[in-house]
């Protein structure tokens, strides 16, 4: 990368930090920072990523967004996106989080996987198979995300500044690991949301790019692309079996999925 470049990289990864930490709603990044191609963006993510991790840890897993082509078409982006999972904002369920705290939080219903053996850059592409061998456990998780209030009619014009800013990720809550997930048809899992106890969506393991470990793979094998890999103790969240929710303070999230059991949120 051109020292110029590197440069643009850097500011642009200052400028999202300070739209994060100011709370400033969301807005189109400068044309002299908005990341050119996906290459780029990444490059963005990777800088955003270390600064963040200032305040918010080390990173400790991955996400993976736009699983599903109606998705990417919001966004104009042809491929899923990959973002970090930062260990001060992984905790276990049942949990509590302060709906000021974010410029617009969003909830996201997801089948999370821990990783019990690295999957290196050398081991690229990967398959389903694969990366199921180097599974320790499967869990439900809720994935917490920041919008700033984004205007999702212009999002089609602004899928490069998503995938710089870390796809939104702002932590997951994780459920009990199940180490016997191998019993388990993930593809079938049927996933229901709740708000305040009343059932607000529906869907399926498979609604994840056809199985979880489907973006899984996806996810290793994207890493791989930059060099990077798994590590074991990862956690990756697969992508939502439900449409995003917006809870407001007071509001109670639970997701349940089948025989992976449930986690909950409590939106103060």
């Amino acid at each position: 990368m051109r020292a110029d470049d590197a440069s643009r990289v850097q500011r642009a990864a200052r400028w999202l930090v300070r739209q994060h930490q100011e709370r400033i709603p969301s807005r189109p990044m400068p044309p002299a920072l908005a990341p050119s191609g996906i290459e780029e963006a990444y490059a963005v993510q990777d800088a955003f990523v270390s600064l963040k991790s200032r305040a918010c840890g080390t990173v400790a897993g991955h996400k993976i967004a736009l699983t599903t082509p109606r998705m990417r078409a919001m966004v104009g982006l042809a491929a899923p996106l990959a973002g970090r999972l930062h260990a001060r904002q992984v905790v276990r369920g049942p949990a509590s989080v302060r709906a000021v705290d974010y410029g617009r939080l969003l909830v996201e219903f997801e089948i999370a996987a821990q990783m019990a053996a690295d999957l290196p850059a050398q081991g690229a592409p990967y398959t389903m198979g694969q990366v199921a061998a180097a599974v320790g456990a499967v869990m439900p998780a809720l994935e917490l995300a920041d919008d700033r209030g984004a205007d999702y009619a212009t999002l089609s014009a602004r899928g490069l500044e998503l995938a710089a800013d870390n796809a939104w990720n702002e932590g997951a809550v994780l459920g009990e690991p199940c180490a016997e997930w191998r019993r388990i048809d993930l593809a079938a899992v049927a996933g229901v949301a709740f708000v305040n106890g009343a059932t607000v969506g529906e869907g399926r393991g498979a609604d994840t790019m056809g199985h979880p470990f489907a973006a899984l793979a996806w996810v290793a094998s994207h890493l791989a692309s930059r060099g990077q890999g798994l590590r074991s103790g990862d956690i990756v969240i697969t992508g939502s079996l439900v449409t995003s929710k917006f809870p407001r303070a007071r509001d109670r999230i639970r997701f349940e999925a089948g025989a992976l059991g449930s986690v909950e949120l409590q939106v103060t």
